[in-house]
């Protein structure tokens, strides 16, 4: 059975995979090291490198921290709790809570990687409270459906080759979603991983006396404040009539950017949630309220995101990127291309965990190869997407969300997802080399 044989990679990842924050203390070192090494680039070029590649992310650790954060509150009004409580009673055996968090978890990743990281870690919480299940493969069956993201309608790469005037447009021209998110290989892809995850996931469920069940009573949110009304501030603060115009401007404006045309990205996510949140909760108090228990599991996007800006930063100037994508393409043929620039793109995505910013450091390297060869380029393309997002199963970066809503450390997840990373990197490989 798979739980047995998931066993060692447990035993291992919990022994041995430090706190996130270590993680990528070594991660900047081993990158700093490569740099001087590999590039032969002098020690203080390339901590001047880093050091001015910190707050490079400053943005996106925002909305990064703006996603859990909105997440939680829009989760925590009485409408969702419900929905998500109502839909959590369908998963009422431990083997039928582990597949349908993993399937909500894929559709949501699917649709937009920012709502499904926060979805499925939130109905992981609300299982959790239904039904006696290991909650450490409850947490990682919900982040296993990430795997998909650049699979899916919000994949950055397939977007921005779609785009006109994209930086590649020079070389491979404008390429269509077709070619790309719509294509026969790639739906495919998606369809063997929505059957094959939830069903690896739950082969690898504990037995019931190996599992580490959750109390229900650890997993609820504090009880939202009286209402008192002695202050004239308290009248505001307690308004329902404030806190749904201001909701509501936030939605009008929503819904006439989705009628002109407008697509998902992490900014409308964050904005739906936000709005949402600030309707359905009914008062700005209880708002605030929940900000105060959703802002508690920010820390480690705060802390650690500008190291990852570093090691970008660092990965990119110095060249090192570009070496370990060329050497990895070198002996690669027409055929098994694709599959050389998924294994690529896996490795570079430890430390350079950004699809966009991925894109622009191996499409230099890989277009040009895929030219020459005549490979097929939205294939090689797609390759890199998958392999950006595959190794996000062991890349504690993507899981510090989740595991801040459900109040886990890395290493209580890491084990079951090195499994998942194996299984689903076969899957891809083999899909992206023969069909």
């Amino acid at each position: 059975m798979l739980n047995r044989a998931a066993k060692p990679f447990i035993k291992l990842v919990e022994r041995y995979l430090p706190d996130p924050y270590i993680f990528v203390l070594l991660l900047t070192l081993i990158t700093i090291g490569a740099a001087v090494i590999v590039e032969q680039q002098p020690l203080m070029t390339v901590i001047d490198q880093w050091g001015n590649g910190l707050w490079g992310l400053l943005s996106f650790s925002m909305q990064m921290l703006l996603v859990l954060v909105s997440g939680f509150m829009l989760a925590s009004t009485p409408l969702m709790k419900n929905i998500l409580a109502r839909l959590a009673k369908l998963g009422n055996t431990p083997g039928k809570a582990i597949v349908l968090v993993t399937l909500i978890s894929l559709t949501a990743s699917w649709i937009n990687w920012g709502f499904g990281l926060v979805i499925g870690a939130l109905f992981a919480k609300a299982l959790a409270r239904n039904t006696q299940v290991d909650y450490r493969l409850l947490v990682a069956s919900a982040y296993s459906g990430f795997v998909v993201w650049h699979g899916g309608l919000a994949g950055s790469i397939p977007l921005t080759i779609a785009t006109p005037g994209h930086f590649s447009e020079n070389q491979i021209g404008v390429i269509a979603t077709g070619n790309t998110i719509f294509s026969g290989f790639n739906l495919t892809l998606l369809g063997i991983l929505f059957v094959v995850v939830p069903l690896v996931n739950r082969m690898m469920l504990p037995p019931a006396d190996e599992s580490i069940i959750v109390s229900p009573d650890k997993l609820r949110d504090e009880p939202m404040p009286t209402a008192a009304n002695t202050r004239p501030a308290d009248k505001l603060e307690n308004s329902k009539l404030l806190a749904v115009i201001g909701g509501f401007v936030g939605i009008a404006y929503l819904v006439n950017y989705f009628a002109q045309g407008g697509g998902l990205n992490l900014n409308i996510v964050n904005s739906l949630f936000l709005f949402l949140a600030i309707v359905l909760h009914g008062t700005p108090k209880r708002l605030l309220h929940s900000l105060q228990q959703a802002i508690q599991g920010g820390s480690g996007i705060i802390i650690q995101f500008p190291f990852y800006a570093g090691i970008m930063a660092v990965m990119v100037q110095s060249g090192l990127a570009q070496s370990m994508s060329q050497w990895l393409i070198s002996f690669a043929s027409a055929e098994s291309l694709p599959v050389w620039s998924f294994i690529s793109a896996g490795i570079v995505n430890i430390f350079v965990p950004s699809g966009g910013g991925q894109w622009a450091v191996q499409a230099p390297v890989i277009l040009p190869a895929a030219i020459e060869l005549g490979a097929d380029v939205s294939r090689v393309a797609m390759a890199v997407a998958w392999g950006d997002a595959w190794t996000n199963l062991i890349q504690p970066f993507w899981a510090l969300p989740v595991l801040a809503i459900a109040g886990l450390k890395a290493k209580d997840i890491m084990g079951f997802c090195l499994v998942q990373l194996i299984v689903t990197g076969l899957i891809i490989g083999l899909v992206l080399r023969f069909v």
